[in-house]
Order: structure tokens, then C-alpha cells, then sequence
């Protein structure tokens, strides 16, 4: 589904991303795991068209995205939910996840898509009139996922979902992402805390200074030690955070 081939990213004459390649597969969830600053954020924000590569391919279904302006890689239908949320206080919940629908036509009907938004996170239905800017920050997360999802995505990108929310709001963000999951979306997450990787995960990459240092089962990335020092002490530095 998702190709990222030898992706090579510079922002600002520095070099963020050395040679980064990742596979999301139909169906699957996929974890791209490290610190702060590791280069998350960027690979996800180049595979939707708001960073240009030096080098790389990125590929989606067999469609070469690099050409491609944000927009039109949505278009195609992979949905994006940043870290920041990035809500419109100034427009109530329901609004702000109807606005995919505006841009998407399809593939389903936009109130199907609606539904299935709101059947993720049902709690947000209570909130439907209420401003983006009353919202704490888990309602704000879940906003900005349920809106990415009102795309009809195939591919979900979903960077930091649980960053910086109370231990009470991250299982309903997890339970939230087991409902997308087997709806048939493949789910790609950036989490800097292994420990907020979901037990139900496909595939884990970890990545370290722009480079990727593992590629396999989450299970198996502890069993290597340097990878393991490395997903440990990003758990830490996002617990002090």
C-alpha cells in the first residue's frame, strides 16, 4: 500500500532524514518509534507533501506522490492527524469533522463517513456543538483523528496520538485505534513511547538521527540491545515530558 523507499529530507540546510525506508501494509498497523527530534514528525509530513525529499521514492497503491500537493496526496485517500491536533476553535466538533467530507466526495456517502468518525470516539458525540477552542487536549486528539477518519482513508497517519494526554484519556485513544483497525484501514502511528505502541501492532520501525535502526515484530526490537536502549530512553524522555 505505503512505500517509502531511501527517502532523503533536508529542512533548513540540515540533513532530518538519511535514507529512511518504510512498508505499511493493506490492513495493517505500523509503528514508527524514537525521540524527540529522531525525524517522526518529518518522515509522516513528507509522505504528505508538505516537505520535499533530496532522494527517495514514497508511493502509495503504486501512485508516485512526490509530485503531489497535500491536498491532492488526501485526495487519494490517506487521512493525517498531527501532533498538534491543529482543531479550528473556531468551529464546533461537528463541523470540524465534516470538513474531509467538503474536499473528499467519496468513497462513501459523507454521512456514513460521519457515523463511522463518531462510532470510534462515541464520546464525542455530546460535544458535537461545542467550540474546538473549549476542548481539552484528549478531545482535541480525538477530533483530530475522528476528522482525518471522516476522509474514508485507506491509510491513516496519525502522528504522536497519545503525546502529552493523561494516563486516564490514552486508553480511549488506543481502544479508538483497535475500532479503525478492524475496519479494514491500514493505521501508520509516530509514537516516541514504546510503551504507548498498541499490543495489536503489525509492524514497528524504530528510528534513531534520521536513520531507521530496526524493522520487525514490536516484540522483537527489546531483544536487540541497542535498539532497545534506544526505545526505552525515548519512553523516558516522553514520560518527563
Amino acid at each position: 500500500m505505503l512505500s517509502v523507499r531511501d527517502l532523503v529530507v533536508d529542512i533548513e540546510g540540515s540533513r532530518v532524514l538519511r535514507g529512511v525506508s518504510i512498508t505499511a501494509g493493506d490492513g495493517e498497523l505500523t509503528c514508527l518509534v524514537g525521540r524527540n527530534g529522531a525525524g517522526k514528525t518529518t518522515t509522516l509530513r513528507t509522505i504528505m507533501g508538505f516537505y520535499k525529499p533530496v532522494s527517495g521514492t514514497i508511493e502509495f497503491e503504486g501512485k508516485d506522490l512526490l509530485a503531489l500537493r497535500p491536498f491532492e496526496i488526501a485526495r487519494l485517500g490517506i487521512g493525517f492527524a498531527p501532533e498538534e491536533s491543529e482543531v479550528f476553535g473556531e468551529l464546533t466538533v461537528a463541523e470540524n469533522i465534516a470538513l474531509p467530507t467538503w474536499i473528499r466526495p467519496g468513497p462513501r456517502p459523507a454521512a456514513e463517513r460521519i457515523a463511522a468518525a463518531y462510532n470510534v470516539f462515541p464520546k464525542l458525540t455530546q460535544y458535537r456543538d461545542r467550540g474546538g477552542q473549549a476542548l481539552s487536549g484528549g478531545e482535541r486528539k480525538m477530533v483530530s483523528i475522528a476528522r482525518a477518519l471522516a476522509l474514508g482513508p485507506k491509510l491513516l497517519l496519525l502522528d504522536e496520538p497519545t503525546e502529552g494526554l493523561s494516563p486516564a484519556i490514552v486508553p480511549s485513544i488506543v481502544e479508538g485505534l483497535a475500532s479503525i483497525r478492524s475496519f479494514g484501514h491500514a493505521v501508520f502511528i509516530a509514537e516516541s513511547n514504546i510503551h504507548h505502541v498498541p499490543d495489536f501492532a503489525d509492524r514497528l520501525y524504530v528510528i534513531e538521527r534520521g536513520e531507521i535502526i530496526f524493522n520487525g515484530r514490536p516484540a522483537d526490537a527489546r531483544r536487540n540491545p541497542a535498539v532497545a536502549r534506544v526505545i526505552e530512553g525515548a519512553a523516558a524522555a516522553g514520560a518527563a515530558d
